[in-house]
């Protein structure tokens, strides 16, 4: 019985100093991002965020497209037309909603609305669904294409959307100025909180809260490429046409399960400049977008896997590294591709600190000699404490500036679930991963959505 304990030890020992080293080159990677913040917020100096006024007027105020690209959307689709056409505050656009033969239902949805306003343009697509929505998005740029040609007038901008999006009536006014200085400009994206699913709705509040405010502000400021959020973002039709010549037409990469993320790196090596816009309105709220992200556990954890396989497997394949002397791209796509890494490390943190309690009991009953952590673990230990209290002191912080001071707390129970959730979701994203090496064809793996009642909410 000693024996096999003391074998049991070591296990236990290798696997808690695993985990330590591990834990401490992650917590060390996040704490050099959080010390670029707030150089680059001394640097700055004092500031309030810029409201519309300090805006540029647009030279050439023009027309622009939204695309928002809809399979098996029927329960949001209308919802969000109507909320869009109501709220925007701009004069020249149009909505461009890419469809599917093979469903009807949200064919009808969306009808209903577009009957209403001649601004909604309904594309149907050739093939049957779901492709990919890359796919649905190169079918939408190819009508907007012919749409101009026919016009006769060139649209200035591209905006992304999604189907279960709620717009700020501003954001076209500001894509419609800033697009004049950028090659593409990104919103911030806010996740709403749902209720009843406030632990599994709510980690996206917290993750998109801290990255939007804080990661995406170092990664424009260093200068490295700004990938995409696949929402509340436009491009100029100048840089989607220069991207769609090298792929022959298609600006957006079909085979791509992250082509948001792709097409601004993408953007970026082309040499097209990008900003993260944090801009707020009259009342002082930023124009942003909103939306219910996931709010069941399977579906976080499909959802988790597609990033995962897309971004950090797939993606690395597919974009690479930057070129050699871009040192702060290079880090920043090593922070984007060591999820799946990151998830074997807190396994081995939460196995190896589990069998440590559980053989500290076992060694309470059974007299025999215990191997005790050497002092280097015990210190790591200690060292990977204090990061992980400044790391969720951090995310409190976000979350409480955008969210309020009690959604702040319960990002504490919610950075629980947040690594849960992305601990299921990594082996599924290598086995999804694998299945693509093999072949296997691409398809859309959304999850189902829910617009806001926008009436009680007030959103």
């Amino acid at each position: 019985m000693s024996e096999s304990l003391g074998i049991i030890d070591i296990i236990v020992r290798e696997a808690v100093a695993f985990a330590a080293v591990g834990l401490l080159i992650g917590g060390i990677d996040d704490l050099l991002v959080d010390i670029a913040f707030f150089v680059w917020k001394i640097w700055r100096g004092p500031s309030t965020l810029p409201g519309m006024d300090a805006l540029p007027t647009p030279s050439e105020p023009g027309r622009l497209a939204v695309f928002v690209p809809a399979w098996d959307e029927v329960a949001v689709i209308g919802a969000m037309l109507s909320a869009a056409v109501a709220r925007f505050d701009h004069d020249d656009y149009r909505i461009f909603v890419g469809l599917y033969p093979n469903d009807r239902a949200t064919i009808d949805a969306a009808a209903r609305v577009a009957a209403c306003d001649p601004r909604i343009r309904l594309v149907i697509g050739q093939r049957d669904g779901p492709t990919t929505k890359a796919d649905c998005l190169n079918t939408l740029w190819h009508a907007l294409r012919r749409a101009d040609d026919r016009d006769g007038r060139r649209t200035k901008a591209v905006v992304l959307h999604d189907a279960e999006d709620v717009v700020h009536p501003l954001e076209l006014r500001v894509f419609d100025s800033l697009i004049d200085h950028y090659a593409v400009v990104q919103l911030p994206v806010l996740p709403l909180v749902k209720r009843g699913s406030r632990l599994v709705s709510g980690h996206y509040a917290d993750e998109f809260a801290e990255a939007h405010m804080k990661q995406l502000v170092i990664r424009t400021a260093l200068g490295a490429g700004m990938p995409l959020a696949g929402t509340g973002c436009a491009m100029s039709t100048a840089i989607l046409e220069t991207v769609a010549a090298t792929r022959d037409g298609d600006p957006f990469d079909a085979s791509s399960l992250t082509e948001d993320y792709e097409l601004g790196l993408r953007i970026a090596q082309l040499g097209g400049a990008g900003r993260l816009a944090r801009i707020v309105d009259d009342a002082g709220a930023l124009i942003a977008v909103r939306a219910f992200f996931p709010a069941t556990f399977d579906a976080a954890v499909r959802q988790k896997a597609r990033w995962m396989t897309g971004i950090a497997l797939a993606g690395w394949d597919r974009t690479g590294w930057a070129r050699p002397q871009a040192l702060a791209d290079h880090w920043m796509r090593m922070r984007d591709r060591r999820a799946p890494l990151s998830m074997v490390v807190l396994a081995a943190a939460y196995v190896g600190l589990t069998a440590w309690v559980l053989t500290f009991l076992v060694h309470a009953m059974v007299p025999a000699a215990q191997g005790w952590p050497a002092m280097p673990v015990v210190w790591l230990a200690g060292a990977n404490i204090g990061l992980l209290v400044w790391r969720l002191g951090m995310r409190m912080a976000f979350t409480a500036r955008i969210y309020g001071l009690a959604e702040a707390f319960w990002s504490l129970p919610r950075f629980v679930v947040g690594n849960v959730i992305s601990l299921i979701a990594a082996p599924r994203a290598v086995v999804r991963y694998i299945a693509m090496l093999r072949g296997a064809a691409l398809v859309w793996d959304k999850t189902r959505h829910e617009f806001p009642d926008l009436r009680s909410s007030g959103g």
